[in-house]
């Protein structure tokens, strides 16, 4: 049965070299939130989350567990179910897995609903929600990582990376009912540092634990947690395929030696200008204070579709110079759509087209429901629209998000059965696929078995082991062979 062990304290064996190129890893971990109604008596959210994991825990013997396709499924602090996606090469690899996700967490919702029923009334009901906030005011997170080419600094990112991750929440942020007003983020109240290594004591939009499960000599996984869990599959995409494209645009400076052309975007205040930001639609126009040349605030501002429609500009630009070697490192998406998607967003925004934005974007798809809501209700409560926007998160039990979906009113841009597929099926083309063929045939064979990220380890009979250090390489080294053989042998055929 799988353990799992922290690939972080693993000594990293041969170096695996820096491709020169605009190849990315990317991978989303979503922390889900879990509630129960109907019942006849008490039922806490951590029985919850334990009753959900009861089949986990049965087949791994563990919380912690990997998947068929590469991912890791757990149960993080505070009694929520964490998915952590497979390595994907592609924003749209990335979406898919990310939707297996909710298929899953809906599987083992259903499955624990249908258990608890037993002993806790035929009504109870299990909600999962994929949002960022629980009704008590606790947070929990949303993260994204992108395998970064490790000459790019730190502090290059907070310039140059940070004004755009905090300005993108216009068309990727999921929405809120704050007690102040309607918010377009989930996450601005929260976040209370730019950068930094916490994630308990201190909450920052990046976080900088160097954990590169990769080469670390010549990468560094970009761990960022500014962003909101999306329903919206175009903004799920959207959010990684333009953040790839300034993290290009930022790699190849560096590269050459030369500006690229995300001077002077630098926030004075990060959180300051986050918490602006959340609060666009009280004033579109408000100015967030940007550093001088000096690194202190000179009084200068600029106002979030200023700095959006820099960055766009900036990235156009690269594009149409650099667009077939980015091409070349992205299977299934075209620079040219994120550009066309990106532009239509900004228009949008510009344009004020609320009803357009409905379509694609969470927070306008809740602040439409809201207005609809206040047309026919003008009284209506907070409370009743915080329990519509759970009804929009909730992947178990929640039917306003299919609804939406259903009758053209939420765009869908992945097949209709991606996620399905998905949930079995690793991101072709990185080592996910290596390692959930691993975990298939392991789990079949009912083998004693580990994982991490970079290694995959058969225990019994004979211990044999696989690194897999290049997160780019599906192909299987003599090593990967050796293991699948032992495994197979043990498993009398198994394939």
């Amino acid at each position: 049965m799988p353990q799992l062990r922290d690939s972080s304290t693993r000594a990293m064996h041969e170096r695996t070299g820096m491709r020169d190129g605009f190849e990315r890893i990317f991978g989303i971990e979503t922390e889900y939130g879990v509630s129960v109604t109907g019942a006849d008596k008490a039922v806490d959210a951590g029985q919850v989350a334990m009753t959900m994991f009861q089949p986990v825990v049965s087949r791994a013997r563990s919380t912690n567990t990997y998947l068929d396709n590469g991912s890791r499924l757990y149960l993080d602090v505070g009694s929520h179910p964490e998915y952590a996606t497979a390595e994907a090469a592609d924003p749209m690899d990335a979406l898919e897995q990310d939707l297996a996700g909710e298929h899953i967490m809906r599987r083992l919702a259903l499955d624990a609903q249908h258990r608890l029923r037993a002993g806790h009334g035929d009504h109870a009901t299990i909600h999962v929600f994929k949002n960022n906030v629980d009704s008590a005011g606790h947070a929990f997170g949303c993260h994204e990582n992108y395998l970064v080419r490790r000459f790019v600094n730190l502090e290059l990112i907070e310039e140059q990376l940070l004004p755009f991750l905090i300005t993108r929440q216009l068309y990727t942020g999921a929405g809120r009912f704050a007690e102040s007003g309607f918010q377009i983020t989930q996450r601005a109240d929260f976040l209370d540092e730019a950068v930094s290594s916490a994630t308990t004591r201190a909450r920052p939009m990046i976080n900088t634990r160097d954990e590169a499960h990769a080469d670390p000599e010549s990468y560094r996984r970009l761990h960022v947690i500014i962003g909101d869990s999306n329903r919206s599959q175009w903004a799920t995409w959207l959010k990684l395929a333009t953040t790839h494209l300034v993290l290009c645009v930022i790699e190849d400076a560096v590269r050459r030696g030369v500006p690229s052309g995300f001077e002077g975007l630098a926030l004075a205040d990060p959180t300051e200008a986050n918490r602006t930001v959340s609060r666009f639609l009280d004033d579109p126009e408000a100015g967030l204070a940007v550093k001088g040349a000096d690194g202190e605030a000179n009084g200068r501002t600029l106002t979030a579709m200023r700095i959006q429609r820099r960055y766009f500009d900036v990235v156009e630009a690269f594009v149409h110079e650099h667009g077939d070697a980015i091409a070349a490192g992205l299977p299934r998406t075209s620079p040219e759509a994120i550009l066309d998607a990106w532009r239509w967003a900004l228009d949008a925004l510009e344009r004020g087209d609320m009803a357009a934005l409905a379509q694609r974007v969470d927070w306008a798809v809740k602040y439409r429901l809201a207005e609809a809501v206040r047309r026919r209700k003008p009284q209506v409560s907070r409370t009743a629209l915080e329990r519509l926007e759970l009804e929009y998160h909730d992947v178990a039990n929640g039917r306003l998000y299919g609804s939406l979906v259903a009758h053209g009113q939420l765009r869908r841009i992945a097949d209709r059965d991606a996620g399905d597929k998905a949930v079995d099926t690793p991101p072709q083309g990185t080592r996910a696929a290596l390692r959930g063929r691993f975990v298939r045939v392991a789990r079949e064979a009912n083998a004693q078995f580990s994982c991490d990220w970079t290694t995959c380890t058969l225990a019994s009979p004979v211990r044999r082991e696989a690194v897999l250090l290049d997160p780019f390489d599906a192909h299987s080294t003599a090593e990967f062979t050796a293991l699948m053989d032992a495994l197979r042998g043990e498993a009398g055929g198994v394939r």
